[in-house]
């Protein structure tokens, strides 16, 4: 159930994104000041903002923000952390012990944290946003696919190949990668709700998606002075984080209990 609820949670959102490319209701970044700050109705599904914006359209738009930014932090992650995870569960000693060190010192950063540096130093936007979240989930990757590593190293078939002669490259690549794929698949999901959370985080702070591009985080910021006069521009952004977040964790789940059954064989 929990990966039913998932995939249509995450699709949903992928869905709209896409149709977001092509069009929206509105002109997402276009002001009108005769139409500001509508409730609900009048052409305007979901009411407009301070600027006359309609909310919906920005929702629309702003998804678009949401996954590209997951989609790059997760793939940075992914990239590193990975190999990096490989290679410490197969090269022990001072190998490994330098790898865990190095996913220490990121994880004294945490990714938001990060971000905020990266913001100080580069300026802050997307492109940064992206990469100091990437970074810092980069021991996440790493300790799990050493974990798993240590795991597969003591299995026959590794063993038959490390006896044929096989290099270290081709048993980390032909035998313990495949082998990793479901986890680093039920990592990412994880990785990816964390790095949308970051986002509306960073974007709420004004270090994240700069203006006029639409971000779900600068939207609750943008609200938050109408809080008595219109409640709901609040509500909308803040429902597709949560829904976002709540299918990719759902996703994950399912993920991970469907991959559990199958190594159980059950």
């Amino acid at each position: 159930m929990s990966l039913w609820i998932g995939a249509v949670l995450t699709g949903a959102v992928v869905l709209l994104a896409l149709v977001s490319v092509f069009w929206t209701p509105f002109d997402p970044i276009a002001a009108d000041a005769s139409q500001r700050l509508l409730g609900p109705g009048g052409g305007h599904v979901l009411g407009t903002d301070k600027f006359g914006r309609d909310v919906f359209s920005q929702i629309m738009a702003g998804s678009r923000v949401t996954l590209l930014v997951g989609l790059v932090s997760v793939g940075i992650a992914l990239v590193i952390g990975t190999p990096l995870g490989i290679i410490a569960g197969m090269r022990r000693g001072w190998v490994e012990e330098a790898i865990l060190r190095f996913s220490d010192l990121l994880l004294a950063f945490p990714a938001l944290l990060l971000a905020i540096v990266f913001a100080a130093v580069f300026g802050a936007g997307t492109v940064s946003a992206m990469v100091a979240i990437g970074l810092g989930s980069v021991p996440g990757f790493a300790r799990v696919a050493r974990a798993a590593t240590l795991s597969i190293m003591q299995l026959d078939f590794v063993a038959a190949a490390r006896a044929s002669g096989r290099s270290a490259w081709g048993v980390g690549v032909l035998h313990i990668l495949p082998n990793l794929a479901g986890l680093l698949l039920v990592q990412s999901t994880v990785t990816f709700s964390l790095a949308v959370l970051a986002e509306a985080a960073l974007s709420y702070l004004g270090l994240g998606t700069p203006p006029p591009d639409p971000s779900w985080g600068r939207m609750l910021q943008e609200a938050q002075p109408f809080l008595a006069a219109q409640p709901l521009l609040t509500v909308w952004p803040g429902a597709a984080i949560a829904l976002t977040v709540l299918g990719l964790n759902f996703l994950g789940d399912g993920l991970r209990d469907k991959l559990s059954v199958g190594r159980d064989g059950r």
